[in-house]
């Protein structure tokens, strides 16, 4: 017994003996600094690296984005590096506080506490005002935008991105629209020539679509049994009335001139030409063909018949078109539709004629809208001289606007969802806040604002679709945490 009491006591020893080691050991370290002077050690700052498209992706190490594969940059000042990050302190007033921490890889996965994923990725801060829409640029008083977020960024990111903004400034803006346009022929400037009778084409003098004719230009000789029947009718009745015209009694006489005037308007419906009938009055003989000249000046569009083809009333023989006056129908915006009215002037720039300029008016507004394209169809109508507008042509139309003055921005500035238009202002410190705004003349570039954006306000003009994209990431994720609450 006393030799197992001995034992006993000399391991208790032992064990006193080392936890007293271990207690010097910990005071050592966690008490000598202070004793010496009296401050607390300050942890080193880690060096962190993050991603400038992806802002969410932080690393502990250089290397490359796992989404996009930009090289990562580095963080200014870094964060402390700690082996059990401790809770987020209340923050001083002014300072922006943390709601949650999310998963980068994963927003519907987030933590109260600073975390890291099974990638040993940390998990990215939300803050409280990014939920509530609170943080960035409310200065500028517009209603929150129904799917995007208030988003905050750092400069070094922006810089990455290539977002640049641009100055909203108040100025006129208007004097001309601009549309691409094709060249058409004026519809009431086509004239189809038709054949009214039976009969055979005896001879084509215009026989090649393109070739230009003049009013009254020989086009064809056509034999008709019809129209022989209808010259000797002519030459009968103008017989008659010869006779009867040295009768004593007037009615005689009236029906004589009735008669002639008959066969002869028989023969001018046909299409027999004026010259025709004068010669056939002259000579005194019917002729087996009849020439039919061109009704207008014009180049041939269209041509459906060859020497010897039979024809019938109805049939189409030759299209011959004046392209002194020709259309340019464009199609416009919605937007801008509604600035253009009929009479309006236009100017007509053409790609293939460097320095040529027509000066035209707008003509027609189309009432109806394309539901394919979502535009309007205006018809112009511009002269024609030395057939510089060719049909089929793509043309440059310059529309004469009224000036507007108002707030105005860059034209890029704004993202077109299809029902409305967003623009994001700078807020500084790297922040933008996504504003819905009302959109009014648009011109060379630029877009009057009527609501949403104030004059001196910063708007991105470049690379703002990342802006989008964030917004809308960052608003799903409020979707999907209830508001963070």
């Amino acid at each position: 017994m006393t030799r197992t009491r001995i034992v006993l006591i000399a391991l208790a020893g032992i064990v006193v003996a080392g936890a007293g080691a271990v207690l010097w050991q910990y005071s050592r370290h966690a008490g000598h600094d202070h004793s010496k002077d009296g401050k607390a050690p300050v942890a080193a700052q880690a060096e962190k690296y993050t991603c400038g498209m992806h802002p969410f992706i932080i690393s502990d190490k250089p290397g490359n984005c796992p989404i996009c594969g930009m090289t990562l940059t580095k963080i200014e000042g870094g964060v402390p590096a700690a082996a059990a990050p401790p809770l987020p302190a209340a923050p001083a007033k002014g300072e922006r506080k943390i709601a949650f921490y999310r998963n980068p890889m994963n927003p519907k996965v987030h933590s109260p506490v600073p975390s890291k994923d099974e990638m040993g990725m940390e998990y990215v801060p939300v803050y409280e005002d990014e939920l509530t829409g609170e943080g960035v640029g409310t200065a500028g008083g517009a209603a929150p935008v129904e799917g995007y977020a208030t988003i905050k960024v750092g400069a070094e990111s922006l810089r990455m991105a290539g977002v640049r903004t641009a100055v909203a400034t108040r100025e006129t803006i208007g004097g001309s629209l601009r549309a691409s346009g094709i060249v058409v022929p004026d519809e009431a400037r086509i004239r189809r020539v038709q054949a009214k009778i039976d009969g055979y084409v005896e001879k084509l003098y215009v026989n090649a679509t393109g070739q230009h004719v003049s009013k009254g230009q020989p086009l064809l000789s056509l034999y008709s049994p019809e129209l022989l029947a209808s010259q000797q009718e002519f030459l009968k009745a103008r017989e008659t009335a010869a006779k009867f015209s040295a009768s004593s009694s007037e009615d005689v006489r009236k029906l004589g001139d009735e008669l002639l005037q008959s066969s002869r308007r028989r023969l001018e419906l046909f299409d027999v030409p004026e010259s025709f009938i004068v010669q056939l009055e002259r000579t005194g003989k019917a002729q087996r063909t009849v020439t039919l000249d061109s009704p207008v000046s014009g180049y041939v569009t269209g041509k459906n018949v060859f020497d010897g083809t039979r024809v019938g009333p109805g049939t189409e023989l030759l299209t011959v078109t004046d392209l002194s006056r020709i259309w340019i129908e464009a199609d416009l915006y919605e937007y801008e539709a509604r600035a253009i009215r009929i009479g309006q002037g236009a100017s007509v720039s053409l790609p293939s004629v460097p320095g040529a300029a027509l000066r035209g008016r707008v003509a027609f507004v189309n009432p109806v809208l394309s539901p394919e394209s979502r535009t309007l169809k205006v018809r112009f109508e511009f002269p024609n001289p030395g057939l510089k507008l060719k049909p089929q042509m793509y043309a440059d139309v310059s529309i004469d606007a009224a000036p507007s003055t108002g707030v105005v921005i860059p034209d890029s500035a704004l993202i077109e969802s299809g029902l409305r238009h967003v623009a994001f202002v700078d807020g500084g410190n790297g922040g933008f806040e996504p504003r819905e705004v009302q959109v009014g003349v648009r011109g060379d570039g630029r877009a009057r604002i009527l609501s949403g954006v104030k004059a001196g306000e910063r708007v991105a003009v470049q690379a703002n679709f990342l802006l989008d994209s964030e917004s809308r990431l960052r608003a799903a994720l409020v979707r999907m945490t209830g508001g963070g609450k």
